[in-house]
């Protein structure tokens, strides 16, 4: 495929995977409007990921599918197999690999299906053989940060090689600037706000709370700022846990924001320090500085897709790793995250801000 003979084509990628990757996903869809912004994008997505795709400047249409549902019938499958090939798609550009969706696209008669040969492990699939272009990687992929190597999809296929893009979510609505503006009524007024994230999505993820208070008092003192946490509705409990031990005024903002919600925060806050999580690939859309403490996950792999951040690890001999915190070898303190100082995260907040 030419660049040139993009243009006019409809074009559905696919990435039915966690939320920080979606938002990752987004620069696939940036870079083929870069190359020509007449290229039709629909993006079929999870529903929680779906503000992420709506109101989307690089992203025409998109498709709710949640595969894994136990109450997918048959019928169900046939529904969205007559949805896809309503869509008349000219390409399909798989970024998640998943079988599900490679049938789908398959039996909606998509003319080219394009393919990673791999993309989040080495690991070779028989996946593959249900697409019609399946795309070399480097052998260093892993190495590389995961919104190129969804890019390098899009290079393979049309034989490019140094363009990229960054990754673009939705824009918010006045609904979400109201909502902030009340959210925020609660903070003390005149202060600068610095927003935490202080839970992973697992154990080995999440920050000491004795690091986190240590940093939150360093902070005030040198900021004078006012703070709020922001997470999912089950990281409420464990959020008041370290407001509690902080013995500062902090606002529990878990489980009362939308995504855009977030995004008018991170745009509306003096300072983002948060754990590896999705919400950080979220504030890497806006201009909110980022200090990310990085224990058992691959920095490289998954860093802030942008300049405007700091990354903080200690890139333990051990990291990266996927094992229960109980199984780690220097539990109750794992080093990968013990070894993360409050006096470490303090300088790279100061480096930024």
């Amino acid at each position: 495929m030419r660049i040139e003979d993009l243009k006019g084509k409809r074009i559905l990628i696919h990435a039915l995977v966690n939320l920080g990757d979606v938002v990752l996903a987004t620069s696939t869809a940036a870079l083929l409007k870069k190359l020509c912004p007449s290229v039709h994008i629909t993006m079929m997505v999870r529903h929680y990921a779906r503000e992420i795709v709506v109101n989307n400047p690089v992203i025409d249409d998109f498709i709710i599918f949640d595969y894994q549902s136990k109450k997918k019938s048959y019928r169900a499958m046939w529904q969205m197999i007559k949805t896809l090939r309503n869509g008349n798609f000219d390409v399909c550009i798989s970024l998640d690999r998943k079988l599900r969706p490679a049938l789908l696209t398959f039996l909606a008669r998509i003319p080219q299906r394009v393919v990673p040969e791999r993309i989040f492990d080495d690991k070779p699939s028989d996946v593959v053989r249900l697409y019609t272009d399946v795309i070399p990687m480097t052998s260093d992929f892993l190495q590389q940060p995961q919104a190129e190597n969804f890019q390098t999809v899009v290079r393979g296929w049309l034989g490019l090689e140094d363009v990229h893009a960054k990754p673009v979510i939705g824009k918010p609505t006045e609904c979400n600037y109201k909502k902030v503006d009340k959210l925020l009524s609660r903070l003390q007024s005149g202060k600068k706000h610095i927003a935490l994230c202080v839970k992973g999505t697992f154990p080995l993820k999440t920050w000491p709370k004795e690091h986190f208070c240590d940093l939150m008092k360093k902070l005030q003192d040198r900021y004078n700022a006012d703070f709020f946490i922001i997470g999912a509705p089950g990281d409420h409990d464990y959020a008041d846990e370290v407001i509690k031990s902080s013995n500062l005024a902090v606002e529990n903002f878990c489980g009362e924001t939308s995504l855009m919600d977030l995004t008018v925060l991170f745009q509306q806050s003096f300072l983002f320090v948060t754990v590896d999580t999705g919400a950080l690939h979220i504030a890497s859309t806006t201009d909110v500085p980022i200090v990310a403490m990085y224990g058992c996950g691959p920095a490289k792999r998954w860093p802030p897709m942008t300049d405007n951040s700091r990354i903080v690890t200690t890139s333990e001999d051990c990291s990266p790793c996927h094992i229960p915190a109980d199984a780690c070898p220097t539990n109750p303190r794992p080093k990968c995250q013990w070894n993360i100082t409050p006096d470490m995260v303090l300088k790279a907040c100061e480096e930024l801000v």
